[in-house]
Formats: structure tokens, C-alpha cells, sequence
């Protein structure tokens, strides 16, 4: 369920328009590789020293982070995969565990339309790599056949450090959820280091904790057409944004465009969805949400958005209607107003993060 964000991005120069004439504390910015995205690290309030360590200590855990996590490459996950198969009990790596925990609780909240368990119809469909253009798709019997197998997190059995599947279709990819789990990481890190403001941004999800100098954080919302600003988000304390979105990764075969997000229960890219915008406190929750609600559609979003405990849904479907909870109407300032808005009814808030 590989999946990048499309069209989110921090504007330090919002930040700037409303910031005004105030005296400017220091603001650090850094960018790096990591999960196949740009990373930038924007610190405010501390010293360049300090924020420059805090960039490399970053930096090195999301190097391991990428490096245990690669569901093809050789890597702790891709050794837990090779032994899914087998059907036979193993000691999980200490770097996985957690993360099937947390995919199979995030599984059950979104009905397995967030399922981490199809890496087996992503390899099909060629978006494990790094580059899907040129692509196409595979046929129609083999997606079938691997449909039918049902590849499910229910069907990793948990017992202590050890781990076995009894369904040898399960290949684990944590591409739709792995980035949060890691940004979430990375700033209980820098809160680790004693940095209280700054924004974790992967390729356009980010959380951001703080404020810039006491100037809220805002960020732009890209157009769905991927040109040009939809409207702005001020960001309040700490929260995350994510978006799932089907114009950045993608192949175009005899005419028609194939996306990446996969809706497990057909094997095909989800239609009906450009795409998908989640604020939450948690980034891992986000992620996952953005990718779930993202297959649920238009039909079914407002269900899956409940159960996952989510408040702050922006889903923009095909013909261009923007579905939106009332949380994030109010959150969200439109730049023009030629818009089809479709407010939700309200959703409860989570009685605990999820």
C-alpha cells in the first residue's frame, strides 16, 4: 500500500505574512532523503548549533528507520516477509513488532481498507518501485487469484516477541503508514532533545509541534489538479496532516492513468477519490486514515472516519465535490470559493488517540 502524500506543504512564507514586522527568533530549515521523499526539518527558538545536531540525529534515525522497514530491499522487514511464508513461528525483529501491532489495530478501525498485508499486489502492480512510470497492468487472473487468497493483518498470529502467519499470501508493506509512525518517532525525539517547535515534513505530510516563535504554523493545501493553492491551515499546538492523493505516483497505460492506492478488495486502484486530507493529533493514525478513507470513497468515508476516531476529514472525490466534516470546514480557508462543498454531519471526538 505504498503510498506518498501529495499536496501539503509548509509555506514559510505564510508564516512570514503573519508574522509581521515581530523580531525574528532563529529558524533552522534542513532537508534529507529518507522513504524514497525530501524530508525538511524546519526548527524555530533554539540556537543554529543545537538545531544543526538535532538534524543529524534525525536524519541517522530515519537512515534506519528506512533500512528496516523496506519491504523489498534486504532489511529486517524484508527477512520477516521471506519467513511469513513459510507459515512457521519466528522471532520478529524489534524493529517490526511494533508496527504489526500497530497495522493490525489500524486494520480492524478502518474494516481492512487500510490492509499493510497486500504487498504481494503491490510487487504485481509494480509500485514497489522507486519509479512506476512505464508501467502497467498486470493481468486481470493474477490479480484475482491473489484477491482470493485474502491476505489479512488478522492473519499474523502474535505471541509474545514471536510471529507466524497462517495465510502464505501475507507480505507486509508499510508504505501507507510507516512515514507517520516515523515522523511520530522523530518528534518524540526532538522533544527528547528539548526542541518544543518545529515541523517534521515528509514530502508534504508533516506534524508540526509549537509554534514559530509564538506565529501560529500555517500550511497550503495544493489544488487536487496539482497546480496552485486550494486554501491554507493554521496549525494549532500539535498536530499532524496527511494526505493521500492519486496524481503523484501512477503510470499511464493505453491512455489511462493507474494509480498506486490499491483497494484490497478488488486489487485494482480505489476509484471515485482524488484525494484525501486528515489533521489528527497521532501522524501514524493520519497516515493510515488518509490511505483508508481514501478506498472507502465518497460512500463510505464518513463510517470509516468514525470508527477510526478521526474529527478533521477533507475528501475531494472525482467530479471535484468537496466532502468535509464540519471540524475541518472550520479549519480549512478556502482561496476562492467556486467550490461544491458537502459538509458532513459532526464527528465525535476520540476518547483516546488512536
Amino acid at each position: 500500500m505504498t503510498r506518498r502524500g501529495f499536496s501539503i506543504f509548509w509555506l514559510p512564507i505564510l508564516v512570514l505574512a503573519v508574522a509581521g514586522c515581530q523580531p525574528e527568533e532563529p529558524v533552522f530549515y534542513s532537508r534529507f532523503l529518507a522513504f524514497g521523499t525530501l524530508m525538511d526539518l524546519t526548527i524555530a527558538g533554539v540556537p543554529p548549533d543545537r538545531a544543526e545536531q538535532a538534524a543529524q540525529a534525525l536524519e541517522a534515525d530515519f537512515l534506519r528507520m528506512h533500512e528496516s522497514w523496506h519491504a523489498w530491499d534486504p532489511s529486517p522487514l524484508g527477512r520477516v516477509n521471506r519467513q511469513l511464508e513459510s507459515g512457521e513461528r519466528f522471532s520478529a525483529p524489534a524493529s517490526v513488532l511494533p508496527l504489526i501491532k500497530l497495522g493490525q489495530s489500524l486494520s480492524v478501525t478502518s474494516n481492512a481498507l487500510f490492509n499493510p498485508a497486500i504487498g504481494h499486489l503491490i510487487d504485481l502492480w509494480g509500485f514497489h518501485r522507486d519509479d512506476p512510470d512505464g508501467g502497467r497492468p498486470p493481468p486481470a487472473a493474477e490479480i484475482e487469484a491473489l484477491v482470493k487468497k485474502s491476505p489479512a493483518m488478522s492473519d499474523i498470529e502474535i505471541d509474545g516477541l514471536t510471529i507466524r502467519s497462517s495465510n502464505s499470501a501475507v507480505k507486509l508493506d508499510f508504505g501507507a503508514f510507516g512515514k507517520g509512525y516515523g515522523i511520530d518517532l522523530a518528534v518524540a525525539h526532538l522533544r527528547e532533545l528539548g526542541i518544543s517547535n518545529a515541523i517534521v515534513n515528509a514530502g508534504g505530510d508533516l506534524r508540526a509541534i509549537g509554534s514559530r516563535n509564538g506565529v501560529p504554523w500555517r500550511i497550503a493545501v495544493r489544488h487536487p489538479n496539482g497546480t496552485g493553492i486550494m486554501g491554507t491551515i493554521e496549525i494549532s499546538g500539535d498536530e499532524s496532516v496527511f494526505t493521500s492523493g492519486d496524481y503523484e505516483r501512477y503510470f499511464t497505460w493505453k491512455g489511462r492513468r493507474y494509480h498506486h492506492i490499491l483497494d484490497p478488495r478488488t486489487g485494482f486502484p480505489a476509484t471515485d477519490t482524488t484525494s484525501v486530507t486528515v489533521i489528527h493529533s497521532n501522524s501514524t493514525t493520519a497516515d493510515a486514515a488518509a490511505t483508508a478513507l481514501f478506498v472507502a470513497g465518497p460512500e463510505e468515508w464518513f463510517e470509516i472516519a468514525e470508527k477510526m476516531g478521526l474529527t478533521q476529514v477533507l475528501l475531494i472525490d472525482q467530479p471535484g465535490t468537496l466532502h468535509m466534516t464540519p471540524a475541518m470546514r472550520q479549519r480549512l480557508d478556502l482561496v476562492t470559493a467556486n467550490h461544491r462543498i458537502e459538509i458532513s454531519p459532526p464527528l465525535p471526538p476520540a476518547t483516546t488517540d488512536r
